[in-house]
């Protein structure tokens, strides 16, 4: 145990000192953990053994998500975020249904291997979008802050509105619940997931808030333990959200949201700590997939998986969004912009070990799918992220 320890701290030492360097570059830190994840691993150097199970990643991936979700969405601009509402209204109301049935079309032309209720799963987990992956091109200053909040918005609300429908279309596939109750089952989980994860994120941020300002004031917080909040705070609205039954996702986004709101004049100085540990344990996720999960699977993708995994991260999302934005998207480059960078992440791993506990009997093959397109999205958008944000800073409204 403590030589893996060793080696995953010692690299993580390692690139923080040359992260800068790698962040003006098209070689993304996803890209550099997943390949050393991959050499390290039992594929190549077997230095990082096969130990962790499903429900180990899933921990660390949930808590991961929720630290950056949180993050992300406290650091969102309101006031740009209020004029340019329509953008991530239109991508979750229009785009994200589209996306859905368009991945079902190619899944159900590509795999005829799959049932129909898979097939629309396999579309679900592969819908939404990484808030993780796509932190370079919505930090970056050189993109139009419509198109940066827009994105941000849309992949901090996008999984946590994936979870319910998700489960229909698992509790289908495994033959759970029947057709006639899918309309109740659908409503009841919507309304369960997203009643209870706002509620959660909302009260536990306005509580937090206050007794931060109050503290403050009577100058009970010392400069070690201000570290400590917004990590406390995000994963209270993650945990309490998921233990009562709603969507952690949601809770943590927006959560989020209105931490930076009524902070908005300490924010910054308040989450640095915590985005620095989000960072860190976003890279330590992608070097557990390249050790634990592209080394096994890497032979097992086929021809029919590559290209549903392109169609997924091209057409399959592109077009949805364009179609969804319409004139109120901006003009053209700016809907090509938001509908290629939706990369799949960590969101689509969750979903998968989610899914692999249903036992379906299409489940080892889905999971390689989806294995496959996040892998291939986190190479494509991570090269492309520097260099089209310079391109659409030139060419947006």
């Amino acid at each position: 145990m403590y030589t893996e320890l060793a080696i995953l701290a010692v690299f993580t030492l390692c690139y923080s000192v040359v992260a800068g360097r790698f962040e003006r570059s098209m070689i993304s830190g996803p890209m550099v953990f997943v390949v050393v994840g991959f050499v390290l691993g039992p594929s190549v150097l077997n230095w990082l053994d096969n130990d962790l199970d499903g429900k180990g990643i899933r921990v660390f991936a949930d808590i991961t998500l929720a630290i950056v979700l949180f993050c992300d969405a406290s650091n969102s601009n309101l006031s740009v975020l209020k004029k340019h509402i329509n953008i991530p209204t239109r991508m979750l109301l229009y785009g994200l249904p589209g996306a859905i049935l368009l991945g079902f079309a190619a899944g159900y032309v590509l795999f005829p291997n799959l049932s129909v209720f898979e097939i629309a799963a396999l579309a679900t987990m592969l819908a939404a979008t990484d808030a993780a992956l796509g932190k370079a091109v919505v930090s970056s200053p050189i993109v139009p802050a419509p198109l940066r909040e827009g994105l941000n918005i849309e992949s901090g609300l996008n999984d946590g509105i994936c979870v319910p429908i998700l489960f229909v279309f698992l509790a289908l596939a495994a033959g759970t619940v029947a057709e006639g109750q899918v309309s109740e089952l659908a409503v009841h989980f919507l309304v369960e997931e997203l009643g209870i994860g706002l509620l959660v994120g909302l009260t536990t941020s306005f509580i937090g808030a206050s007794l931060i300002k109050i503290c403050h004031k009577k100058g009970w917080i010392t400069d070690v333990w201000s570290q400590n909040i917004v990590l406390s705070l995000a994963l209270s609205c993650f945990a309490l959200a998921q233990e009562l039954g709603g969507s952690g996702y949601i809770a943590a986004f927006s959560g989020g949201l209105l931490f930076g709101y009524l902070c908005h004049e300490s924010k910054h100085k308040l989450l640095l700590p915590t985005e620095g540990i989000g960072e860190i344990m976003a890279l330590l996720t992608w070097l557990l997939f390249g050790a634990l999960v592209i080394g096994n699977a890497f032979h097992e993708f086929t021809w029919t998986m590559l290209i549903y995994a392109l169609l997924s991260l091209t057409v399959v999302r592109m077009l949805p969004i364009f179609l969804a934005l319409g004139r109120n998207g901006g003009n053209t480059p700016s809907r090509l912009f938001l509908g290629w960078f939706g990369p799949r992440g960590l969101a689509s791993i969750v979903f998968v070990i989610i899914m692999l506990d249903r036992e379906l009997p299409g489940g080892d093959f889905m999971a390689m799918t989806v294995t496959c397109t996040v892998f291939i999205s986190l190479i494509l958008h991570g090269m492309s992220a520097q260099p089209l944000a310079k391109w659409i800073s030139k060419r947006a409204d």
